[in-house]
C-alpha cells in the first residue's frame, strides 16, 4: 500500500479525484486536508466527508485548513461549480464533523511520520502547503513525489488569459512551494484540457458504468459543464483534478520534462501564471517535471475501474 496524503479545494472535479483514490486498491489515504477555493472552508469540508462517506471510507480523516491565501482575500471558483461547489444538484452537504487538528500540523505531523514514504497530491490553492514548508523547510527532503494540480505550461489560463486557478488563487503560497525543493510534478490546466474533457457522448460513457457513484460524479459536474461550454469554451466539462490523481496514482500515464518554473506574483495582467522556461534561457535548475501529454484512455479506464 502506498501512503497517500491529499490536499483540496473539494468541488466536483476534486470530488472525482477522491473517488478514484479512496477505491483504487494500492492507495492508503491518510488524510485529507482541505483548504479555501473553489468554496468557502467549511464548504470544501464538507464536500469532502459526503464524497468519502459516499465511497464507505468514512474512515479517513478530514481535516480543515486555511480559509484564505497568504496574502489576498479569498475569490471562490463557485460561479464554475455552483454555490455548494457540487453541481447546485441539491446534495446534503451539510452537518459532518471534521476531524479535530488544523491542516497544517496534519501535512507537517504526518510527512515526518512516514519519512520518504507519502505521495503528496494538492489538487486545490497551496496555501496549506506553503504554511507547512515556512513553518518546517525540512518537509520538502522528506516527500518522495508531490503532484500538484495547477498551473499551466501553455499560459493559456481559466482565471485570467494565462493563469490557472489554483494558481491565480495564491500565488504567493504556489511561488513557495516552487521554490521549496519539493520533488513537484505539474498537471497543467492545459493537460485536462487535452486529455479530459468529457462531450455528451464521453459523459454518458461514464454514467453508463451504471452506479450510484457514476451518476453522482457525472451529476456534478452540471455547473462546470455550463461553465466549459460557454467560458472556457470546451465541448464539455474537463477533470483536471481526477486526471492529476490519475498521475500520482500511475506515473506512467504522464510524459514529463523537468524545467524551471516561476510563479508570476506581481504583475496585474499575469498574476499567477506558470512560466516555464523552455529553453533555459535563465540558467536556472530545473524545479519541476511538467506534464506535456498523458494516456486519455487509462485515464478513462482507472476512472472507471474506481466507479465500478
Amino acid at each position: 500500500m502506498r501512503r497517500f496524503l491529499i490536499d483540496t479545494d473539494t468541488a466536483s472535479d476534486d470530488a472525482v479525484a477522491l473517488v478514484m483514490a479512496a477505491r483504487h486498491p494500492d492507495c492508503q489515504i491518510e488524510a485529507v486536508t482541505v483548504v479555501a477555493g473553489n468554496v468557502p472552508l467549511e464548504q470544501g469540508v464538507q464536500n469532502a466527508l459526503y464524497t468519502l462517506a459516499l465511497c464507505d471510507r468514512a474512515d479517513i480523516p478530514v481535516y480543515a485548513g486555511a480559509a484564505a491565501p497568504l496574502l489576498r482575500p479569498l475569490i471562490t471558483a463557485q460561479v464554475t461549480h455552483g454555490n455548494d461547489g457540487m453541481g447546485n444538484i441539491g446534495l446534503p452537504l451539510h452537518g459532518r464533523t471534521p476531524a479535530a487538528g488544523h491542516a497544517v500540523d496534519v501535512l507537517s505531523d504526518t510527512i515526518r511520520r512516514y519519512p520518504n514514504e507519502i505521495t503528496l497530491v494538492t489538487l486545490g490553492p497551496l496555501t496549506n502547503l506553503a504554511l507547512a514548508l515556512l513553518r518546517d523547510p525540512g518537509l520538502a527532503a522528506l516527500v518522495p513525489r508531490c503532484v500538484l494540480m495547477g498551473g499551466c505550461a501553455d499560459s493559456r489560463g481559466n482565471a485570467n488569459p494565462v493563469a490557472e486557478y489554483n494558481i491565480w488563487t495564491d500565488p504567493e503560497a504556489a511561488q513557495i512551494v516552487f521554490e521549496s525543493g519539493l520533488p513537484l510534478t505539474m498537471v497543467g490546466w492545459d493537460i485536462s484540457r487535452q486529455f479530459a474533457v468529457f462531450d455528451e457522448a464521453a459523459a454518458a460513457d461514464l454514467r453508463a458504468v451504471g452506479t450510484p457513484l457514476a451518476h453522482f460524479c457525472v451529476d456534478i459536474q452540471h455547473e462546470v459543464d455550463r461553465f466549459a461550454r460557454t467560458v472556457t469554451r470546451l465541448a464539455g466539462f474537463d477533470l483536471p483534478d481526477p486526471i492529476t490523481m490519475a498521475v500520482a496514482l500511475e506515473p506512467e500515464i504522464a510524459t514529463t520534462q523537468d524545467y524551471y518554473v516561476a510563479v508570476e506574483t506581481t504583475s496585474r495582467l499575469c498574476r499567477g501564471q506558470t512560466v516555464v522556461d523552455y529553453v533555459g534561457l535563465w540558467q536556472r535548475p530545473p524545479n519541476v517535471a511538467v506534464t506535456l501529454s498523458a494516456r486519455r484512455e487509462r485515464f478513462i479506464e482507472l476512472l472507471k475501474q474506481a466507479l465500478r
